[in-house]
């Protein structure tokens, strides 16, 4: 209730100078500027027609008053019963709408609920265009712009730049990382030649065995990538046993 009457009577103060330098002053304005019930030449305008905002400002060391339809750039207008008035937002407001509520913010803070303030809280990412606080993207704690993330939410996977619950195809979750990272799938190499004919037993002249042939690994999978196929292979095969030479030896 204090704000309001300190208003009243500084508004009186000005009321009643302005009419003392009118019954001294011989430069009184006998012809007050628009929207103006009583003014003066020294003090401008003393009292406003009614809707309008009473509005001081510095004039040198002296105040003067004036009558708007709308109150300036950082200042924000307030009613009473028998005056309106123009009241100066909070520093770091550019404007307002209220004492509590602001509408743009001065270089270097941010616009965000009403409030401007040096940084944005979590979820959110500083536009120092517009001074204003703009939400990241869907799960996104910290972020550079709306649409780039640089870390997601705990139980969420971040990937080029965004949020994800899962990984979508041709990714796998590092659970460790928090990260989507490309499946890696097998990759082999081509196959060796096929191996000596291996019997199991010299008793007869013919005798079936065994021969293999082998390929190595080239890339190993990730754990969700395609596994490997056979990197080995068995096939039968007859070995025949070689007739004796003249000398006995085989």
């Amino acid at each position: 209730m204090w704000i309001p009457l300190l208003i009243w009577m500084l508004h009186l103060m000005i009321l009643t100078e302005g009419q003392d330098n009118a019954r001294r002053s011989s430069s009184v304005s006998r012809v007050c500027p628009a929207g103006c019930v009583s003014c003066s030449a020294l003090n401008g305008c003393l009292s406003c027609k009614p809707r309008l905002f009473f509005h001081l400002e510095l004039d040198g060391m002296r105040q003067r008053g004036s009558c708007l339809s709308s109150c300036p750039q950082g200042h924000y207008g307030r009613r009473f019963p028998h005056i309106g008035t123009c009241t100066r937002c909070k520093d770091e407001c550019a404007s307002c709408f209220s004492e509590h509520f602001c509408t743009h913010c001065h270089p270097g803070h941010f616009l965000f609920g009403g409030k401007c303030g040096d940084s944005c809280p979590i979820g959110f990412t500083a536009n120092t265009v517009l001074r204003e606080c703009t939400e990241c993207c869907t799960g996104c704690e910290v972020c550079v712009r709306r649409s780039m993330c640089v870390r997601c939410r705990a139980d969420l996977y971040f990937l080029h730049g965004q949020c994800h619950l899962t990984c979508p195809k041709g990714f796998e979750p590092d659970v460790q990382l928090m990260q989507c990272t490309p499946q890696v799938h097998c990759e082999v190499g081509g196959w060796t030649s096929w191996g000596p004919c291996i019997r199991r037993s010299s008793a007869r002249p013919y005798r079936r065995g065994q021969e293999t042939r082998d390929r190595q690994v080239l890339k190993s999978p990730s754990v969700s990538g395609d596994p490997c196929p056979p990197v080995s292979q068995i096939r039968k095969c007859i070995n025949r046993k070689r007739p004796k030479s003249p000398s006995g030896l085989y």
